[in-house]
């Protein structure tokens, strides 16, 4: 899918790790909430509270789950599973464009 239909935009720009990654939080008409983002090339770790699937729209990135030694990469079309109160580190070489579903 390369839109969505029927949302609701939130104006104001999530800006992490000085702009380093920014996204647009997206709500849908029955309550559920995403965000669309992208982020520059980097090293980043982020920790989370629901659990989360990351889209990959564009780009490629490499990704350690918390808890894990190794590092998995991903490129557009893929899609990775984070739990509940966990975390992630990824890494970055380009530009990533990325939708982010929660719950």
């Amino acid at each position: 899918m390369s839109q969505f239909d029927n949302v609701s935009v939130i104006k104001q720009a999530n800006v992490y790790f000085g702009g380093k990654c920014i996204s647009h939080t997206v709500q849908f008409p029955d309550g559920s909430r995403k965000t669309l983002g992208v982020i520059l090339p980097s090293t980043l770790h982020f920790e989370t509270g629901a659990p989360e699937v990351m889209e990959i729209v564009a780009g490629g990135c490499r990704v350690q789950l918390a808890g894990q030694t190794g590092w998995q990469s991903y490129q557009a079309g893929d899609s990775f599973s984070i739990p509940g109160n966990s975390g992630f580190q990824i890494e970055v070489s380009d530009t990533l464009h990325y939708v982010c579903h929660f719950g």
